[in-house]
C-alpha cells in the first residue's frame, strides 16, 4: 500500500491503477490505464505524478509511444495536473476532456490561481501546470464516444462535483470511471465518504450525477479516489452521505457565530487523520466545509 502500487481493476487486466500517493496518502488517488489497441490514461493526478504513470505503463506493457489517449475526468489539478507533462511524454497520445474544461488546460494559469487561492496546507504538494498544445487538446460533448480501437467509452457530463467533470462508461468493462461523481472510496475507511469541494458544489445536482450513474447500471465503479469496486450498494450509500453531511454542516452553520468557526470545529474533528496525511486530511475537511457553506449561501439567494 504505497505510492506505484499497481493494481488489476479486471480479471483480463485490461484496466488497471495504480497508486500515485496523491497528498502522501496511500490508497487516495487512482489513475487508470486501458490496455487497449490504442491505450489510454484516466486522469494524471498532479504534475508530480508522472514518472509514477509512466512506470506503470511500462509494467504494463505500454510504451509511450504506444498511448494515445489522456482522458482527465476533470480539470481539478489532482485529476488532471500532470496532463500537460505526460503529453510531452507521450507522443502520440492526444489529451481528450469534457469540452467546459479544455480552455483549462490549453490555458491552465486560471485554474492555477485558483486552486492556490483555495488550496490551503496541501499547496506544498502542488506544481504548476503546463499547457496542453493546442493540436494534442481533443474536448468532446455530452454523449460523445472516445475510440480506443478494439474498446471505446462513452462521455456522461456530471457537473454536480464540477462544471467541467464528465464520468466515463466503459461497456467492455461493464464499469464507469466515476471521477467524483460517488464520493470518496478507500479501502481503509468503512464505506464512502462526502465531496463537496467549492466553487461548484451543488446537492441537488450530485444527487442527479448519481442518478445518472444508476441508470447506466454498471458492475463495477472505477473511483479517482481509490480503486475498482463493486457498485453493489454504493450509489444509493452516497446519496444518503450526501444528504447527511449538508445537513450536519446546515444545522452546525445554525448552532455557531462565524462560518470560520464551522470550519474550525469539522476540521479539528476530521476523522481521516490518521488514515491520510494529517495535513491533507484536515486539509480535505477544510474543502468540503467550505463547499458546503457556499451552495447554502446560493441557495438561500434563489
Amino acid at each position: 500500500m504505497a505510492r506505484g502500487d499497481l493494481y488489476e481493476a479486471t480479471a483480463d487486466g485490461t484496466v488497471s491503477y495504480v497508486d500515485i500517493g496523491l497528498y502522501d496518502s496511500p490508497e487516495y488517488g487512482s489513475v487508470y490505464i486501458i490496455d487497449a489497441e490504442k491505450p489510454a490514461v484516466i486522469d494524471t493526478g498532479l504534475g508530480t505524478h508522472v514518472d509514477v504513470i509512466l512506470d506503470a505503463l511500462e509494467r504494463v506493457g505500454i510504451t509511450r509511444d504506444d498511448l494515445r489517449a489522456i482522458i482527465p475526468t476533470h480539470v481539478h489539478l489532482d485529476h488532471a495536473g500532470g496532463a500537460g507533462y505526460l503529453v510531452e511524454e507521450c507522443p502520440n497520445a492526444d489529451v481528450y476532456c469534457y469540452e467546459s474544461g479544455a480552455r483549462f488546460l490549453r490555458n491552465p494559469e486560471p485554474l492555477w490561481e485558483g486552486t492556490k487561492a483555495v488550496i490551503g496546507p496541501r499547496l506544498p504538494h502542488y506544481v504548476e501546470p503546463k499547457p496542453v498544445p493546442e493540436d494534442r487538446l481533443r474536448p468532446v460533448a455530452n454523449g460523445e464516444k472516445i475510440s480506443l480501437g478494439d474498446h471505446y467509452l462513452v462521455t456522461h457530463h456530471a457537473p454536480g462535483h464540477a462544471f467541467h467533470q464528465a464520468v466515463f462508461e466503459h461497456p467492455a468493462s461493464d464499469g464507469v470511471f466515476v471521477a467524483d461523481a460517488a464520493g470518496i472510496n478507500t479501502p481503509r475507511i468503512d464505506g464512502v465518504r462526502y465531496c463537496s469541494p467549492p466553487s461548484d458544489f451543488d446537492l441537488a445536482q450530485c444527487l442527479d450525477d448519481i442518478e445518472l450513474l444508476r441508470s447506466l447500471n454498471p458492475e463495477r465503479l472505477y473511483y479517482g479516489h481509490f480503486g475498482a469496486v463493486e457498485t453493489d450498494g454504493l450509489l444509493d450509500e452516497y446519496a444518503d452521505q450526501q444528504r447527511t453531511w449538508v445537513k450536519h454542516v446546515k444545522e452546525k452553520r445554525a448552532e455557531l457565530a462565524t462560518d470560520k468557526a464551522v470550519i474550525e470545529y469539522f476540521t479539528e474533528r476530521a476523522d481521516t487523520v490518521g488514515i491520510w496525511d494529517e495535513r491533507h486530511a484536515r486539509g480535505e475537511e477544510q474543502l468540503n466545509v467550505k463547499g458546503v457553506l457556499e451552495y447554502l449561501d446560493a441557495q438561500s439567494e434563489k
